[in-house]
């Protein structure tokens, strides 16, 4: 019922974006109920008739009359991650020194979807070995058999409404992968996705310890370097993971 909600008012403020602003003095109610963490300085909103590659038309979450914002720059810099389009959810960064200029827009409707991208196993005996040592090994090893273990697997995450996450591809372990001659790389297993300053925030879960007592969850920063249709780069932890979507 609350989601069903949620959509009647987030779908009339939408057809609220084409209409005539209302007179000054009597401000629109607010369109959801989401509220910025602290800290937390961006500016959420729907998407509006009237944007363009250098305007943005935004009507705020918290309430208000839609606004007019500059993203010229943020578009000439590529800071705009993912088009926006009518209706589309966004996270916006304003220029501290002129509150009508877009530094960084994310779109929020873009991000949700599955994420994908491939690993390839290693040899586990081979790992620790220099790597000339690792070559002769490998060449004694006839294609048929290099064919068949060294296959690809998907990895990857679906990021959903509410904030949730499933990560795809995570296989639970068995005691036949340790007599297995290669291992895929781990995975790691993120419940709950949100933005915060512009930046990804994504929370591990509280996995179990051998003991009986539950590890505190993880916080990992991801950087959105590109965001198109099809194609999301993330920076974490310097490491740079391309994705193509499912």
């Amino acid at each position: 019922m609350k989601k069903l909600t949620l959509i009647i008012l987030v779908v009339l403020g939408i057809i609220g974006c084409g209409r005539q602003q209302p007179p000054k003095g009597e401000l629109a109610e607010p369109i959801d109920i989401h509220q910025n963490e602290p800290g937390d300085s961006t500016l959420y909103g729907l998407a509006c008739d009237g944007t363009t590659d250098s305007i943005l038309v935004l009507l705020p979450l918290a309430g208000g009359d839609p606004d007019t914002f500059d993203i010229i720059n943020a578009h000439q810099e590529r800071h705009i991650y993912g088009r926006p389009h009518i209706g589309d959810k966004l996270a916006v960064i304003l220029n501290p020194e002129d509150k009508q200029e877009v530094l960084m827009l994310v779109n929020m409707e873009r991000l949700k979807g599955k994420w994908c991208y491939e690993v390839m196993p290693t040899f586990r005996n081979l790992s620790n070995m220099p790597e000339r040592i690792q070559r002769r090994m490998l060449e004694r090893i006839p294609d048929s058999m290099k064919q068949k273990l060294m296959t690809p697997r998907e990895y990857g995450y679906q990021l959903k409404n509410g904030n949730s996450i499933q990560t795809i591809g995570a296989i639970r372990r068995t005691t036949t992968d340790d007599m297995s001659p290669v291992e895929y790389p781990a995975i790691k297993r993120y419940v709950e996705w949100r933005l915060y300053n512009g930046k990804l925030i994504l929370t591990t879960d509280s996995l179990p310890r051998p003991d009986g007592t539950k590890a505190l969850p993880e916080r990992d920063t991801a950087d959105v370097l590109l965001l198109r249709q099809d194609t999301l780069v993330l920076r974490i932890h310097d490491h740079e993971q391309g994705f193509y979507r499912k």
